[in-house]
């Protein structure tokens, strides 16, 4: 197993992708169907998954996703179905999701807006007592995913909306004790990974000229949404360390405005409480 591991990392680095042997030997594992941990004890392969395991390395080549080969992405605590037509949960998300987690006591009413494959949704319901937890999602693509990743959890409940309905939720109104949201926010012509612009839906990815095109409606949904003293937090762009937290103090209805940095040292999200 070792030889074709190597010789697997190779080929995924010139390729360039970015983690080649973490990569290779992922696949290798989901192959054999065996933790990563124990690759070191196979010493000999069987034919047929090696031409499988080939055939992954190859397409792994092409720059599509690892999640999608490997027909799942991890987060945090669970492990998430994710596929063409929905964007693939990104680790610095679990920061964003972590800081909800933190501020839901039980019973509370909980708000995941652009929920996409529902990472931060499922990530609450897993991890607190939540009362309610409702994932809204626009994309007629992404919502399958959405509902199978949910499907476990009684809690949450999926809504086919737009943040930038006005209409939105209105049901309830200042009644939400927690809101997250990861919108595209991408800005329009970012060069981005082939894993992003090949697969990724852009309508997931990018968030107009600026890059706050969704975020702007976000803000004000946040503020009708959120009952006095609820948790406001949004992922945004690296370049957004200023603009996202300028929002919400410009908006008058937030206090306690923070940015956050992600694992790199990079802006990546801003929180708030509502006043």
């Amino acid at each position: 197993m070792a030889p074709e591991l190597a010789a697997a990392a190779v080929d995924l680095g010139v390729a360039g992708v970015s983690s080649p042997r973490v990569d290779a030997e992922l696949l290798a594992a989901h192959v054999l169907d065996v933790p990563r941990g124990r690759l070191l004890l196979i010493d000999t392969i069987r034919a047929g998954e090696l031409t499988r395991f080939r055939d992954l390395v190859a397409r792994r080549a092409r720059r599509i996703p690892l999640q999608h080969l490997l027909g799942s992405a991890a987060f945090r605590y669970v492990e998430l179905a994710v596929g063409d037509g929905v964007f693939v949960p990104r680790p610095e998300t679990e920061l964003l999701a972590g800081w909800g987690v933190e501020r839901t006591v039980p019973g509370a009413v909980v708000v995941d807006l652009c929920s996409g494959s529902g990472a931060i949704a499922v990530a609450v319901a897993d991890e607190t007592r939540a009362g309610r937890v409702i994932a809204v999602e626009r994309s007629p693509a992404a919502l399958p995913w959405l509902r199978r990743n949910v499907a476990g959890y009684p809690v949450v409940e999926v809504v086919a909306g737009d943040v930038t309905d006005p209409d939105l939720l209105s049901e309830l109104h200042e009644a939400v004790d927690v809101l997250l949201c990861n919108p595209p926010y991408v800005p329009d012509g970012t060069e981005v990974p082939p894993e992003v612009s090949g697969h990724d839906p852009a309508e997931a990815v990018f968030g107009g000229d600026d890059g706050l095109t969704v975020i702007r409606p976000v803000v004000e949904l946040a503020a009708r949404l959120l009952k006095p003293g609820g948790s406001l937090g949004i992922e945004h762009d690296d370049v957004h360390g200023e603009a996202v937290p300028a929002l919400l103090r410009a908006d008058g209805r937030f206090t306690e405005v923070t940015a956050h940095d992600d694992l790199t040292g990079r802006p990546r999200y801003a929180t708030a409480r509502r006043r």
